[in-house]
């Protein structure tokens, strides 16, 4: 673009700055070369650095200023010297010098502290009252002035960079003291023209006035005739636009549950509040599990116990000694009370229970999930939340097998730009065999744990469905899971409702 081209693309308030600008470099300068407020000013410069046609500096200066104490010696004097001047060879009370003096109470530690740091005094105590009297030194110091009395002298507001070494040592001095001197950072910004800006000047006088935007008015009048026109700058910087959309955490949930229904699956749904019974007891989970603590799990205070169904006298045979599933149970006395008692959910495998427990068998195979809220008494730190989403799944079918799980796991991991799943043996209380859920993560080019899996035991089934046939069921974290896509390592991060990471963040491509 040659320069008349480029003056054109200039508006009304970068026009009447850069023609400033030769004449005026500091900011306050310019305000009154160009006759537009401040803001106008700043606008203006920052749209001529963009387009490189001027430079913005900013310079950070520590000026010094007098404080109320500091005005006051000034005119009075330092305290020190005040005292000094009622003092003589003699020894005198202090308390009587001090009002001779008008020394204040906030004023005689200090002067005392000043001066006999100086040698400029002696000091004694007789009778319970502390004596004062001048020193040689003392008399010298009369003679002349102090740096810190020639400091106060100065012309204020002063640069720190401009202090000479006494000056230095003076300020560090009154610094210390009380209201005498205080120091501000001051911002000084000035803009000058770069070489293009420079040449531009010229032409911008010569194009002369444009017109920015036809009005009615103008057109009415016929004035825009034999005017020139504002170009279009279409490389200029704008604003970012954020268009509305849905919590990225939200995206993913619905691009989960996409996944699934397409699959062949059906939602579960149930509450977040449960009774000890649907979310541990109907798993076979033992009631002394240290998973049942309230340092694990979070219980209600108010209503603090649940009805149980008709379902808990067959729950109750099979922890006590396995009923009819072939399995000696957990022993001991099934609590029925502790099967009442209402908490948050530890896990979506609640509703995996509440689901199989309403089957017929006509309704098998079949196949179910849920993404869905679950609670646990965690730490918060940078991997653990105590509420996140879960993705639950079973299958109940009288073929599935372990082949079958990884399948599923596969399946759903690739659509979520996982390449492979792998299984390692593991240990739950409501699955036989159990397995933790690997997947190899593209970016990091590792295994990263993502959750549990494995078929439902007997003891679960059974009571539940009424017949024993495997179910495959998995429990996997949600927020690792998507933690990846959006290159966060941090989970907390998910849901700190940061405005500017929720503008900025990349939508969930489907």
């Amino acid at each position: 673009m040659d320069t008349k081209n480029l003056a054109e693309t200039l508006n009304q308030l970068e026009r009447k700055v850069i023609v400033a600008l030769p004449k005026a470099t500091k900011f306050e300068d310019i305000i009154k070369q160009s006759k537009l407020s401040e803001i106008e000013v700043m606008r203006a410069l920052q749209w001529l650095s963009n387009k490189e046609l001027a430079k913005i500096e900013e310079e950070v200066t520590e000026l010094v200023f007098l404080d109320k104490n500091g005005e006051k010696y000034f005119k009075e004097g330092l305290p020190e010297r005040r005292l000094l001047n009622e003092l003589s060879d003699e020894l005198k009370d202090s308390e009587t010098t001090f009002k001779k003096a008008h020394i204040s109470e906030d004023e005689k530690n200090i002067c005392i502290g000043v001066l006999r740091a100086k040698v400029a005094i002696e000091i004694k105590k007789q009778e319970g009252k502390l004596l004062l009297k001048i020193t040689s030194q003392g008399k010298k110091i009369l003679e002349k002035e102090t740096p810190e009395e020639h400091f106060l002298k100065k012309k204020f507001p002063v640069e720190t960079k401009t202090l000479q070494d006494l000056e230095k040592l003076a300020y560090d001095n009154l610094k210390k003291r009380k209201e005498i001197i205080k120091t501000e950072i001051v911002k000084n910004r000035k803009a000058t023209l770069t070489p293009l800006g420079q040449k531009l000047v010229k032409t911008v006088e010569e194009v002369g006035e444009v017109i920015d935007s036809l009005t009615p008015q103008i057109i009415k009048e016929g004035s825009w005739k034999n005017k020139n026109f504002r170009r279009y700058d279409i490389k200029i910087n704008v604003p970012s636009i954020y268009g509305g959309k849905r919590h990225f955490v939200n995206q993913a949930v619905e691009y989960i549950k996409q996944i699934w229904l397409d699959l062949g699956f059906k939602e579960m749904e149930g509450t977040m509040v449960q009774t000890s019974f649907w979310d541990l007891d109907s798993l076979f989970v033992p009631q002394d599990h240290p998973a049942r603590e309230m340092q694990d799990t979070f219980y209600l205070k108010e209503p603090k116990y649940g009805k149980l169904p008709e379902l808990s006298n067959k729950i109750r045979e099979v922890h006590e000694n396995g009923a009819d599933t072939g399995s000696k149970g957990w022993g001991g006395k099934w609590s029925e009370e502790k099967a009442k008692e209402l908490l948050l959910r530890t896990h979506t495998t609640v509703l995996s229970a509440q689901t199989i427990n309403k089957l017929k068998k006509e309704d098998i195979p079949a196949k179910f999930f849920s993404v869905g809220k679950v609670y646990r008494n965690e730490t918060l730190d940078w991997k653990h939340l105590f509420e996140f989403n879960q993705v639950e799944g079973i299958v109940i079918d009288p073929d599935a097998n372990l082949k079958h799980l990884k399948g599923y796991l596969r399946e759903f991991f690739g659509k979520m730009g996982y390449p492979d799943v792998r299984m390692r043996p593991a240990h739950f209380p409501y699955t036989e065999p159990s397995v933790e859920v690997d997947v190899f993560h593209p970016i990091k080019k590792e295994w990263v744990e993502f959750g549990g899996a494995g078929i439902f035991r007997p003891e679960v089934t059974k009571p539940l469905i009424g017949v024993e046939t495997p179910v495959l069921a998995w429990g996997l974290g949600m927020p690792r899971i998507i933690a990846g896509y959006f290159d966060i390592t941090d989970i907390r991060e998910l849901y700190k409702n940061d405005l500017k990471q929720i503008k900025e963040m990349k939508i969930w491509l489907k």
